[in-house]
């Protein structure tokens, strides 16, 4: 029996699911499969993006759950080719179809293409106006960093609620989380537990959970190094999307919220922070040169 789970009042009063579920890289062939058993066990939370090409199978999960629509809270992402005002206006409308819904939850621009900035800018203001008609609850920002918010900022009529970025406990982005609660906007991570590093064969093979100091944490608490990172999100106030296409993994990464770290235990994994990430730098790469562009 999963516990209560807690959730975070965004900037706008409406309250996120700490804890969500991912499918990045999550073929489409199984998605459907995974997304439904992760709302059977009690995941309320589910991210998706247009750029991960499984969102028509998100919606089928969706719609095959059971669980009332209001019950759930549905993230997407607008890819950067459809950057620019009419571009992200007809993106929401392609991914509401495609997840079968009337509103998403929280929108998000998937990177802050420096490159062209002007259409990033463009975009997120298409999502104020999506915000203000009522077709989504709240607008977000991904992957953007502390010169992306001081630039973008002033440009906006509402500050983003969300900022899904890479944390772990080896690349913990301490500035940019504080920067994030100085302005209002909740640190949500994608690569929670640091599998990431698997993707980014230049540097050193390593394993957040396979740390010693949080091996010895799950073994003292008795849970799993995955569950001992994903709690240590949770209690530094921050939304984490863990994935997994494994039912007893789905099931364990939302077993969390039984048990409590104590501060010596937090501050262990804040100190295994390296300060390297382990995926691309969006301001070095252009994201438009990954020539992907979304099918209708």
């Amino acid at each position: 029996m999963i516990a209560t789970q807690p959730t975070i009042t965004l900037n706008n009063g409406i309250e996120l699911p700490a804890l969500g579920f991912g499918v990045f890289q999550t073929p489409a062939d199984v998605t459907q499969a995974s997304v439904e058993e992760a709302l059977r066990v009690g995941y309320r939370l589910v991210d998706t993006a247009a750029a991960y090409m499984n969102e028509r199978e998100v919606g089928a999960a969706i719609a095959a759950s059971g669980v009332a629509r209001p019950d759930l809270f549905v993230q997407t992402k607008v890819w950067v080719s459809d950057y620019g005002y009419d571009g992200a206006l007809h993106a929401f409308d392609v991914s509401a179809r495609k997840l079968g819904v009337d509103y998403i939850d929280l929108y998000m621009l998937h990177q802050p293409l420096p490159q062209a900035f002007d259409t990033t800018v463009d975009a997120l203001r298409a999502l104020d106006r999506l915000l203000e008609d009522g077709r989504v609850r709240a607008i977000g920002i991904a992957n953007f960093g502390p010169t992306h918010l001081e630039s973008v900022l002033p440009r906006l009529s509402v500050v983003p609620a969300v900022n899904q970025v890479e944390v772990h406990p080896y690349y913990s982005q301490p500035a940019l989380q504080a920067e994030h609660a100085r302005r209002g906007i909740v640190t949500q991570a994608w690569s929670p537990l640091g599998g990431v590093y698997v993707y980014a064969p230049a540097t050193e093979p390593k394993s957040a959970i396979a740390d010693p100091a949080i091996t010895a944490i799950a073994e003292r608490v008795g849970k799993t190094p995955a569950q001992v990172v994903l709690r240590w999100h949770i209690e530094n106030g921050r939304s984490a999307i863990p994935k997994s296409v494994t039912p007893a993994r789905i099931a364990q990464n939302l077993d969390v919220f039984d048990f409590a770290l104590s501060a010596d235990d937090i501050a262990a994994i804040d100190a295994l922070d390296t300060g390297v990430r382990g995926g691309p730098n969006p301001d070095e790469v252009d994201f438009r040169t990954f020539g992907l562009t979304i099918p209708e």
